[in-house]
């Protein structure tokens, strides 16, 4: 199966795969899953780590590639199909981060791996 790990769930897997829930853990570590890991979680930890509030052990830019690598993730580019969902889906939740991860989520078919629960208000497949 195909996830796209919410930007939490990337920080907690390359850092304090302790957080992960059971069901998580179960996914991060089957071969057969394929993790994904958006363009849009990119943004938001390089923003938050270029204001403070994230600190990292490295700058992202070296940082975030290493662990792409190490675990193996792909990358999923945003679109522009993407950021019209991102706009359609109800006004349940309103962070543009998750807004934009559920939309790709539910364009591209992959659940979210997410312990964000309005994100599965917005429509999209969340497992945690």
């Amino acid at each position: 199966m195909k996830y796209l790990l919410d930007t939490c769930a990337f920080l907690w897997i390359s850092q304090q795969p302790s957080q992960l829930s059971s069901a998580a853990a179960s996914v991060v570590n089957d071969a057969g899953n394929e993790l994904y890991v958006s363009d849009i979680s990119l943004w938001e930890i390089t923003l938050k780590h270029s204001t403070g509030k994230l600190p990292l052990p490295g700058s992202p830019r070296t940082w975030i590639p290493e662990k792409f690598a190490h675990h193996k993730f792909k990358s999923l580019s945003l679109d522009q199909v993407a950021i019209y969902r991102s706009g359609e889906l109800p006004r349940v939740h309103l962070d543009p981060f998750d807004r934009l991860l559920a939309a790709q989520a539910m364009e591209s078919g992959m659940t979210l791996l997410s312990p964000d629960t309005p994100l599965s208000l917005l429509g999209a497949s969340r497992l945690w």
